[in-house]
């Protein structure tokens, strides 16, 4: 997929966010796509209709919540918990 020799160059702002896309969707953004506007443009598009990939782990949100609680009862959040967003949510509520 080359890129016509007329074609824009990507802004700054374009690729920066397309980076966080493809952090976001742990997809590939490549080479040839960032050297042209279009092209770029077109790829953000598709990939900012995706779902982010879901890890199971606790959002950060949820981790900062569960850890002002902890220190608010005086007991830790237990290590399980930062690997299982389930396992969170359950505890935070019983920690209310």
């Amino acid at each position: 997929m080359d890129a016509a020799p007329f074609a824009l160059p990507a802004t700054e702002r374009q690729i920066a966010y397309a980076r966080s896309l493809a952090l976001r969707n742990q997809s590939l953004l490549p080479w040839e796509v960032q050297q042209d506007r279009r092209l770029l443009s077109a790829w953000i598009e598709a990939q900012a209709k995706l779902k982010p990939s879901d890890s199971g782990q606790p959002t950060s949100k949820q981790v900062a919540f569960a850890e002002r609680l902890a220190r608010i009862k005086r007991r830790a959040v237990p290590d399980e918990c930062f690997r299982d967003r389930a396992l969170m949510s359950k505890w935070i509520d019983g920690n209310r």
